[in-house]
């Protein structure tokens, strides 16, 4: 007898329904299992033949065939155990057909019949429910995170045996026995709890809480230079503090990346707050791009739509800073393989860090050990192309002793935070019906639509082109950023006053690496 299970599969970051086709004939007893199958796959036939027999179930000795579909699309994990379980049993006769009928399964079976969690429910889910399926019958572990898409039934279930017993009950009784898991309700509070490190901790370095203030409002790159212990890794861990709160749209995206890489559990089901990601800087390609034999989301993809904190920059290895490139671009990374190819969302703001030079002083000679050469050398390990594509460049000078012990009243996270937000409101209202959220997302095609330029303006920005040798980039960011400073200033039209910060904050290219961005 023939019969089909429907399941799904996880490509990349993308969802897909997959099923289980299985066919019980006579003849030469045997278990084959076809379509392009991994070795946890394949190993699924035994511990579905073990988790049957345990469960009660003694499979007859007959001819079984096992398909999964799509046939030309590689097969990995173990969640596709529980679909063919649930496929021999129909194809048997213990569940009649029409039982299954608009269901997807999706699980791991242990060999005591026990239903495991698996990876990609939330996506997975989330396509069911867009093919116009019923219900999702699913790992118990998982539940919670399976609730978090409306408008579609999800089953959480902790065997074997009272999923059989579930499938083989009427609509009705289905309903009495396991009740549909409630839909996780976004609580707003979550966006607003109070994070454990504040900005008003800080004394000091005004001009760079300035920096990341305007980095923050337009979502832009930031880098910070400044000797050990001025506070550079304090004023980078509380930013995320300031940034605007996920929307419903970006908390699934967020969570669906999460959910690929199994990193997302029962209690937390859903990405409320914006990630933040600090790689040490001993960081291999792969785990920052993403990778493996079939590829799994890296870091700069765990950091999408938050913060991606890179300190000590010049120590990352000069390849894997290069793996920025393209992301920092076009927002997301391509990744191929020899079981395909994947494009993997990274949307994040870079938040880097450096000193100098090795020793931490440059270009104070009275304590900076380092020579020219060693300076240099440090420097030059951060390609042009890279230092191009940072919007924000900031010196973070030594604490003075008197400001360290001073008992400043500085302002909250949450003052920031207000300013910030309103910025942000000027953006939505002018980007409303397009594809931008931020004034960092700008193409260059869209830079005149939205941020024009008088004649002094402009003229201040050809003298400034010519002068510091900017590349077509490096002059769109300026333009970008003052944008930013004037929608934190609530003005209308972008001034020179708010031309002169932008362009401050790419002076420090020249100071440090004499305008070089060809390296």
């Amino acid at each position: 007898m023939y019969s089909k299970v429907l399941t799904g599969a996880i490509s990349g970051i993308e969802s897909l329904i997959a099923a289980v086709e299985v066919d019980v004939s006579t003849g030469m007893p045997g278990f084959e299992m076809v379509g392009q199958l991994s070795n946890e796959v394949r190993e699924a036939r035994e511990r579905v033949k073990v988790a049957l027999k345990n469960t009660g179930i003694e499979i007859p000795a007959k001819r079984i065939t096992i398909s999964i579909f799509p046939a030309d699309m590689r097969k990995e994990g173990a969640s596709y155990d529980l679909p063919i379980a649930i496929g021999v049993l129909v194809s048997l006769g213990y569940i009649p057909e029409e039982y299954v009928k608009d269901t997807l399964v999706v699980g791991e079976l242990g060999l005591d019949g026990r239903v495991q969690p698996a990876k990609g429910i939330l996506p997975i889910v989330a396509k069911a429910k867009q093919n116009g399926l019923k219900r999702c019958v699913i790992p118990k572990g998982n539940e919670r995170e399976g609730a978090v898409i409306e408008g579609i039934e999800v089953i959480g279930v902790t065997t074997l045996e009272e999923t059989i017993a579930y499938l083989t009950k009427s609509e009705i009784e289905k309903y009495a026995m396991i009740e549909p898991a409630r839909p996780i309700i976004r609580d707003k509070s979550e966006n607003e709890k109070e994070s454990e490190v504040d900005f008003s901790e800080i004394n000091g370095q005004e001009s760079v809480k300035r920096a990341v203030e305007i980095a923050a409002a337009g979502f832009h790159h930031v880098l910070m230079i400044g000797p050990p212990g001025s506070g550079k890794t304090m004023i980078a861990k509380r930013i995320p503090g300031i940034l605007p709160s996920l929307t419903m749209e970006e908390s699934l995206e967020v969570s669906t990346i999460y959910s690929v890489a199994g990193m997302l559990n029962e209690q937390k089901a859903l990405m409320t707050q914006r990630p933040f990601l600090a790689p040490h800087h001993t960081i291999s390609e792969q785990a920052l791009a993403g990778g493996g034999r079939v590829p799994r989301p890296g870091v700069i993809s765990l950091a999408h739509r938050g913060v991606l904190f890179m300190d000590e920059l010049p120590e990352f290895r000069r390849t894997t800073l290069e793996i920025l490139r393209q992301p920092l671009e076009d927002k997301k990374i391509h990744i191929a393989r020899t079981y395909g190819s994947f494009i993997y969302p990274a949307d994040f703001m870079l938040v880097a860090a450096m000193n100098p030079c090795p020793c931490g002083f440059y270009p104070d000679r009275n304590k900076c050990t380092c020579s020219e050469n060693e300076v240099k050398r440090y420097l030059n390990r951060i390609s042009g192309p890279i230092l191009d594509r940072i919007d924000v460049t900031i010196e973070a000078p030594r604490i003075d002793i008197k400001q360290l012990s001073a008992n400043m009243k500085n302002e909250s996270t949450k003052q920031i935070k207000e300013r910030v937000l309103e910025a942000r409101s000027r953006q939505e209202r002018r980007y409303r019906n397009t594809r931008y959220r931020f004034n960092a997302e700008l193409g260059a095609g869209d830079i005149r639509n939205y941020c024009a330029l008088g004649m002094k303006q402009q003229e201040l920005m050809e003298q400034v082109f010519q002068v510091m040798k900017l590349s077509a980039r490096a002059y769109h960011k300026i333009i970008k950023v003052a944008r930013t400073i004037a929608d934190l200033d609530g003005a209308e039209q972008i001034q020179e006053i708010h031309l002169s910060e932008a362009i401050c904050y790419r002076m420090n290219d020249g100071k440090y690496w004499n305008g070089r961005k060809d390296a």
